[in-house]
């Protein structure tokens, strides 16, 4: 394939924002009464978006703690949470090391670039500015611009189209199964790292295409001037 445009992953994949994601889920815990949890958890259901990740942790605070149901305003914890988050995001997030060199490096190449991420919109440019990535990516599709996130095959398919090639000719960088599900759902390049957020799963099991150790090799290998990157076991060719 002739990679012609590269969409990244944000949380986990460009910019570490697991702190920052903690502290707003933890302030609304506190606000409901509810104890907080460990970061390490709250870390390891990043990935389909700030809301999916409160409702995930709730349905194991219900578990635990079943006479909560009775009294706790689902709606009213969730509105709380984006207040907190909104005061929060940007403050701690940082763009990996090199990232931004290598974002530079792709740019001017002349390479199209995306991210694609399922924060929302507001959240995602903000994260991107904190990290001083926002002047080098062209297009930004969060998890408030279509009707579906990823990895519904809706989302990379009309990322190709606002880069303006064909999905063959885009390939998308993640850091989770839900990345690669959704570069394959949508028929471009499967591309990963093997740091980030999955779950605490490693995402080689997800059998990424090919496995960078980090953005800069990304940049590296689609420039041509360094060794492929590694292809895991079983990988899709």
């Amino acid at each position: 394939m002739s990679c012609l445009a590269i969409s990244f992953d944000l949380d986990g994949t460009l910019v570490e924002t697991a702190d920052e994601i903690a502290r707003a889920v933890n302030l609304t815990l506190v606000d409901f009464d509810l104890a907080p949890r460990p970061p390490a958890e709250i870390e390891q259901l990043i990935g389909d978006g700030l809301r999916a990740l409160m409702i995930k942790l709730l349905a194991r605070i219900l578990m635990e703690q079943p006479a909560r149901v009775e009294w706790l305003d689902t709606d009213a914890l969730l509105a709380r949470l984006d207040a907190h988050y909104a005061a929060v995001v940007g403050s701690t997030a940082r763009a990996y090391p090199g990232v931004r060199e290598a974002l530079q490096q792709l740019r001017d190449a002349g390479l199209p670039l995306a991210c694609v991420t399922n924060k929302e919109g507001r959240h995602a440019q903000r994260v991107l500015d904190a990290a001083g990535l926002s002047d080098l990516i062209d297009v930004l599709v969060a998890g408030d611009t279509l009707a579906h996130k990823k990895p519904h095959r809706s989302v990379l398919i009309t990322t190709a189209q606002l880069l303006k090639v064909k999905p063959g000719a885009l390939a998308h960088v993640g850091d989770s199964r839900t990345d690669i599900e959704a570069a394959r759902n949508a028929g471009v390049a499967a591309w990963a790292v093997p740091y980030g957020y999955n779950g605490g799963e490693p995402v080689a099991l997800a059998q990424p295409q090919r496995l960078f150790a980090q953005i800069a090799d990304v940049a590296r290998h689609v420039l041509g001037g360094c060794e492929p990157a590694h292809q895991p076991a079983g990988a899709l060719h």
